[in-house]
């Protein structure tokens, strides 16, 4: 019997695909199709992917042509499985050729020329493009841009913001509305919001009522029933209101998520996690520091991301430490949170205006995870253990930050009608809680 083996993403599945598939199917007796799983394609860059790994697969499955089906999830598989499975052909399309003739050392490398005209690049770039609009005072304004460029039926269409000193000239050759945000919506199908969060609440809703799904970053409100109210505008309007955390779609923080989650380190007892920069406010900002984000809504998110997400949101007691610019602002220039649960504990520390050593660290009974400074961003994390001879470093590509992969999900999200965001409501709003107690100077203290 001669096997066959091909591999593909084989998203949004079409006639190209299922011709391929035959072609293949053609060159042997039996023939085994390996999809990619969603890490390895983002790691390979392809972001764009529209349906799950799941959904890519029962579709092979549907067409009847693959006697076997397996799922593509390293560098390097193609020759264990080659090898594993007794592979004779290895066979995959002509725009490849030259680029797997390393396979011939074990078996027979076929390049089948593709169907012309199609592909699935073709079918996501001829839907119609989503514009986005960008509301804010922020250097994020500029890795956005950037990063847009990345997704297929992105466009970048305008930018509203008071003060321009931190945008780059790229981002001043968009259309300008200085501050008129009703205008922007008017030329946008969905708004990205990073303006001071005293604004957000105000701003959401100006976009959802003209009709704009909204990617905000977070906290989308610093209190919970302007958060709820938007939230029932948005479903009555049937659009999207997501919480923008980069950090979430991190490949890296994703598997290091599920690893702690799997019980390597035995049972999760501490989450410790610091995030500080440096800021240096601007005169009007020193004279106004209600109006800029402060060290608890800048950081607070993404310091408490990785604790909600693995101990949940119901913890029972917490205490809010922090040293404010003035005694008569709520600009705060570091505070600390100590949240303590029912089996477990965990502390976040952010500051801006005090810097720190900004680590993850997940302690539990057998061992913990160090994910080192800038852990909100990063690429590579340990697990280590009380013997160093068994500690394991794991590497993930991280391209833009996460952003690009965050984009991709809320079109993906406009386009079936709902929120696919990596932040639960529920964690969403546990942030907007204890922000609001922040404010509100619940379980405070003031040094």
């Amino acid at each position: 019997m001669v096997k066959v083996i091909t591999y593909g993403t084989y998203d949004l599945l079409h006639y190209g695909h299922i011709r391929l598939l035959e072609r293949a199917k053609a060159l042997g007796d039996y023939l085994i199709v390996g999809v990619t799983a969603d890490g390895f394609d983002r790691a390979r860059g392809k972001i764009n992917v529209q349906q799950s790994l799941m959904e890519r697969i029962d579709a092979v499955r549907a067409t009847g042509i693959a006697d076997e089906i397996i799922v593509e999830e390293y560098e390097g598989q193609k020759i264990d499985d080659i090898r594993r499975l007794g592979v004779n052909i290895f066979t995959v399309g002509s725009d490849w050729k030259g680029h797997f003739d390393y396979l011939n050392e074990y078996c027979k490398v076929v390049y089948l020329d593709r169907t012309q005209g199609i592909s699935s690049t073709e079918l996501r770039s001829e839907e119609r493009s989503i514009r986005m609009g960008l509301v804010g005072e922020s250097n994020i304004i500029n890795k956005f841009t950037r990063e847009s460029r990345y997704v297929n039926g992105l466009t970048i269409s305008g930018v509203c913001a008071k003060d321009d000193d931190l945008l780059t000239e790229e981002v001043r050759q968009l259309p300008v509305f200085t501050s008129d945000i009703e205008e922007l919506c008017k030329a946008s199908d969905s708004l990205y919001v990073v303006s001071a969060p005293k604004y957000h609440y105000k701003q959401i809703r100006t976009a959802l009522e003209h009709g704009c799904h909204v990617l905000c970053e977070s906290p989308i409100t610093t209190f919970v029933a302007e958060w709820r109210e938007l939230c029932q505008l948005a479903k009555e309007k049937n659009l999207v209101l997501m919480e923008s955390i980069k950090t979430a779609y991190s490949t890296a923080y994703y598997r290091m998520l599920l690893l702690a989650k799997s019980g390597i380190i035995g049972k999760v007892i501490s989450v410790d996690a610091t995030c500080t920069s440096m800021r240096n406010l601007k005169e009007y900002e020193l004279q106004n520091p209600d109006e800029v984000w402060n060290s608890i809504c800048a950081w607070g998110p993404t310091a408490l991301l990785p604790i909600f997400q693995l101990f949940g949101t119901d913890y029972i007691k917490k205490d809010i430490i922090t040293h404010p610019l003035r005694l008569d602002s709520t600009y705060d220039q570091f505070t600390k949170v100590a949240l303590v649960y029912k089996d477990a504990m965990a502390s976040l520390k952010v500051g801006q205006g005090v810097k720190s050593e900004g680590e993850l660290i997940i302690s539990g009974t057998e061992g913990y995870i160090y994910v080192p400074a800038p852990w909100w961003k990063t690429d590579y994390f340990e697990v280590r253990f009380e013997n160093p001879a068994d500690n394991k470093r794991y590497f993930y590509q991280l391209e833009g930050e996460g952003i690009r992969y965050e984009l991709v999900n809320f079109l993906k999200s406009i386009k079936d009608g709902k929120s696919l965001g990596y932040v639960d409501d529920d964690i969403t709003m546990a942030i907007v809680q204890l922000i609001q107690d922040y404010y509100q100077k619940r379980d405070l203290v003031l040094i």
